[in-house]
């Protein structure tokens, strides 16, 4: 309801661009998005926004000259932040080749390293990142670095493989490619982002190995030499998530890789509304995508400067993709959005919802769930952060996917665990529907290692005392052990 009042007298319009300009090396290449995080904290501005663009047309030429249009545009009023490319399928998975005869899954269809240069160019000073490649992909980095001066890289780790169809590459293929990739994007000290735990989630995965499959990113990634990291969060995830589950489940994961950051590893966080989260009532779009914003500074409500960036998913999305106006609109909105939010809590008119106890207490229960499962596997899965130790995971069954559609007879281990929504959140279940702890699942997941040789004997393993704990002989008829 809240949401419906703050876009209903269309005030957010009033919403102004911001000077950055003095961030250093503003809009000049080799400028660091970490300079741009810390110049708004410094001047105590409101996060970045970020959005994506893409248009498609028929004809590629004249979708690669709107786009180019559409980036002038939006980098002359200034209210977008960092230009985030919808590139077309074909751009991800056949780059620089011959496209005839082949079908284009929509986005801006730019095929060569000169049309990004262009879209550099046109962008002045927005920063601009892209999809990573399906294929090949340190090899897609370093053009994507050379052409575009990326701003940071974005990499999904298992995904966008044959997992999901949206790749050539086999999982494992993927994994020893997205670390190769790892190492060059370290070398350059550009940031990465896993795109990684919404998809995940995308499949039916549970909050807890949500939390995890997050973690284990960002500690690949550090280990790799990765020296900024940017969290995306994306909420309502699946959309039927209730908020206060929505806040723990984030806050669980903030917390977690929170414990990686030092000096050499630091941790942006980029919170996003669900893909499938917006009502194709532009209306009541514009309301989902200001609830969803104040829904953002719960996760860390006593830190000021938290979210740094914001990824607007504009409010059209939900009919058709975001032009100029729509893109503007939408980051007007979750400014605005923003800004009453904490106003209204400021002044005691708004309840604390992220400090609420329910929201506390499944926080903890996620935080103590998601580290009995990350000490299991870093003490049974040798070298856990390597392409093998990525690929066991999955193998083994830690990240149920119940709804897996491709390489179901590969991954049986996760696909056949079921889950359930229970009280907002989704839960791993017995046969009978109850709900499983990860200690109730790590014997299946102990023997599902052993047989397909990725670990050693559980009797060898460097502790297996918690194995005994949770649900005694009994554990071994639980969901996760494969048959």
């Amino acid at each position: 309801e809240l949401g419906k009042e703050i876009v209903k007298n269309r005030e957010y319009l009033e919403i102004k661009p911001i000077d950055r300009s003095g961030s250093k090396r503003f809009g000049l290449r080799g400028e660091r998005v970490l300079d741009r995080v810390h110049h708004g904290i410094e001047q105590h501005l409101p996060p970045l926004m970020r959005a994506h663009v893409g248009p498609y047309a028929e004809d590629r030429e004249q979708a690669v000259a709107l786009f180019l249009d559409w980036t002038k545009q939006l980098a002359k009023t200034r209210m977008l932040d960092i230009l985030s490319i919808g590139s077309s399928q074909l751009t991800q998975s056949h780059f620089g080749e011959d496209w005839t005869g082949l079908s284009n899954g929509g986005g801006v269809p730019i095929n060569n390293p000169a049309e990004y240069r262009e879209v550099w160019e046109a962008a002045r000073p927005m920063l601009v990142r892209t999809y990573a490649g399906t294929k090949h992909v340190p090899e897609m980095a370093k053009m994507h670095e050379e052409a575009l001066d990326i701003c940071w890289h974005a990499l999904s780790f298992w995904w966008f493989s044959l997992l999901d169809g949206r790749g050539e590459n086999t999982v494992l293929q993927n994994l020893e490619e997205h670390f190769e990739a790892l190492r060059y994007i370290a070398s350059t000290d550009k940031a990465m982002e896993p795109n990684v735990p919404h998809q995940f989630a995308f499949r039916g995965c549970d909050d807890v190995g949500y939390i995890v499959s997050g973690y284990v990113a960002a500690k690949a990634a550090k280990a790799q030499g990765i020296r900024t990291l940017i969290l995306q969060i994306m909420l309502n995830t699946p959309k039927y998530t209730w908020g206060i589950q929505d806040i723990a489940k984030a806050r669980a994961l903030r917390t977690l890789i929170g414990e990686l950051e030092g000096p050499d590893f630091a941790v942006i966080l980029q919170p996003r509304g669900g893909l499938d989260y917006f009502s194709s009532d532009l209306e009541k779009a514009r309301a989902q995508l200001a609830a969803v914003t104040m829904l953002m500074d719960d996760i860390e409500p006593d830190n000021p400067a938290s979210p740094q960036i914001i990824h607007v998913v504009s409010y059209s999305e939900g009919v058709r993709l975001a032009d100029p106006e729509v893109v503007e609109e939408s980051v007007q909105i979750t400014r605005h959005a923003l800004k009453e939010y904490r106003r209204l809590k400021k002044k005691g008119d708004m309840p604390e919802y992220g400090k609420s106890a329910m929201v506390e207490a499944r926080t903890r229960s996620l935080l103590k769930e998601a580290k009995s499962m990350i000490k299991f596997i870093e003490a049974t899965i040798p070298n856990t952060y390597s392409p093998r130790g990525f690929y066991s995971m999955l193998r083994s069954g830690v990240f149920p996917l119940p709804w897996l559609i491709a390489c179901k007879d590969e991954f049986e281990a996760a696909v056949n665990q079921p889950v359930q929504f229970l009280h907002g959140g989704v839960h791993v279940v017995d046969r009978e529907g109850k709900p499983l702890s990860v200690s109730q699942r790590l014997f299946g997941i102990a023997r599902n290692l052993e047989d397909i040789g990725f670990a050693p004997s559980i009797a060898h393993s460097a502790d297996s005392s918690w194995l005994a704990s949770g649900s005694g002989g009994g554990q071994k008829e639980q969901y996760g052990e494969k048959h």
